[in-house]
């Protein structure tokens, strides 16, 4: 990633996207402004971007269907742009592959505050390596199948504990349900409804959330599941 980040902004409201382009741009960002999803496609293809922020509702091919083919194509933070309240838009944009996302209407410097989160994620995934993932305050290492905290001293982990963590970081920002995260594990003869994987969570949060009581990386959604938040969040 360049020194000074290169942020896109996509969303139909003009006069949103210069009050976000000024602001960013006065936060030493270079902060480039589109319309919709084909000229958001289209600078993407002349420069390369860090972090897009985008509409879930755009005209034409929706922030959606946009957040999916850049996950695919880029390697990029994305931020979602949803309505306020609407729970649903949330889930589908962090299953599609957001990194975070923002409630309309908001403050820029909430705003600021999560690009710079997303931007120091993906950074220091950057400098881990592709066998070592980091997941909350501690860092798994792929392989030598261990948990290391801060310090670099391993944290204990059950063979499931390890397996179901693992399944987590292969899978980020997707909602996962419990019969899903037992399939995908090693572990599919136990039978999802017994709490055995929300005990194993509840132990694994304690050993990677700064604040286990509210868990910001392995958060719960409800009536869905478990999804794993590489950027963390809020609460």
């Amino acid at each position: 990633m360049s020194e000074r980040a290169t942020i896109l902004i996509v969303d139909d409201e003009a006069e949103l996207r210069e009050v976000l382009e000024e602001y960013l741009n006065a936060q030493g960002y270079t902060a480039l402004g589109a319309e919709n999803a084909a000229a958001a496609r289209a600078l993407c293809a002349k420069q390369a971007i860090d972090l897009a922020i985008l509409d879930i509702h755009l005209p034409g091919e929706d922030g959606l269907s946009l957040a999916r083919h850049l996950r695919e194509c880029y390697k990029m933070g994305i931020v979602m742009l949803t309505s306020a309240g609407a729970v649903v838009d949330r889930i589908v944009g962090l299953e599609m592959g957001a990194d975070d996302y923002m409630p309309k209407p908001f403050d820029p410097r909430e705003l600021l505050a999560r690009i710079k989160s997303v931007l120091r994620r993906a950074a220091g995934s950057a400098d881990l390596g592709a066998s070592r993932v980091r997941v909350g305050r501690c860092v798994l290492d792929l392989g030598a199948h261990r948990l290391c905290d801060e310090s670099g001293a391993e944290v204990p982990m059950s063979p499931l504990e390890y397996d179901l963590l693992k399944t987590f970081t292969a899978h980020p920002n997707q909602v996962l349900s419990r019969e899903r995260i037992l399939n995908l594990s090693t572990h599919s003869d136990l039978d999802p409804y017994d709490r055995s994987v929300d005990l194993r969570i509840l132990r694994l949060r304690k050993k990677i959330e700064p604040d286990p009581a509210q868990p910001r990386y392995i958060r719960t959604v409800r009536s869905e599941g478990y999804v794993f938040l590489p950027g963390g969040g809020e609460g």
